[in-house]
C-alpha cells in the first residue's frame, strides 16, 4: 500500500505564511512527478503548483511569487511554502505523487486526503 499524508494546515491572517508537508510511504519504487492541489466550496479542485522529479517546477498563475515548491526525495517529501497568503487562497490542499509501486509496472497517481487552508483576519 501507498500512503500520502499531508500536514501543515491551519489558520493564518492575510499576508501570513503557512507551509504545508507531504510525506508518501509504503511500497513505492520511484516518484514522478509531485504537487498540490486545491478546492475551494463550490470550485472544481486546480492545480497550485507541480515539481517533476529531476525539473523544474510550475505554477498556478494565481500563486505565482507567493509559493514555493519543493521536494526532498530522499524522504519522498513535498512541500508547499506560501507566503502572502489572500483569502482566496483557502481551499482544502491535496497532494499528490505520480509513483510506481515495487513489483508495479505503470505509474499511478496517489492523492492525500486533504489539509484545511483557511486565510481570514
Amino acid at each position: 500500500q501507498v500512503q500520502l499524508v499531508e500536514s501543515g494546515g491551519g489558520l493564518a491572517q492575510p499576508g501570513g505564511s503557512l507551509r504545508l508537508s507531504c510525506a508518501a510511504s509504503g511500497s513505492i519504487f520511484s516518484i514522478n512527478t509531485m504537487g498540490w492541489y486545491r478546492q475551494a466550496p463550490g470550485k472544481q479542485r486546480e492545480l497550485v503548483a507541480a515539481i517533476p522529479s529531476g525539473g523544474s517546477a510550475n505554477y498556478a498563475d494565481s500563486v505565482k511569487g507567493r509559493f514555493t515548491i519543493s521536494r526532498d526525495n530522499a524522504n519522498n517529501t513535498v512541500y508547499l511554502q506560501m507566503n502572502s497568503l489572500k483569502p482566496e487562497d483557502t481551499a482544502v490542499y491535496y497532494c499528490n505523487a505520480d509513483l510506481r509501486r515495487v513489483g508495479s509496472g505503470p505509474v499511478f497517481r496517489y492523492w492525500g486526503q486533504g489539509t484545511q487552508v483557511t486565510v481570514s483576519s
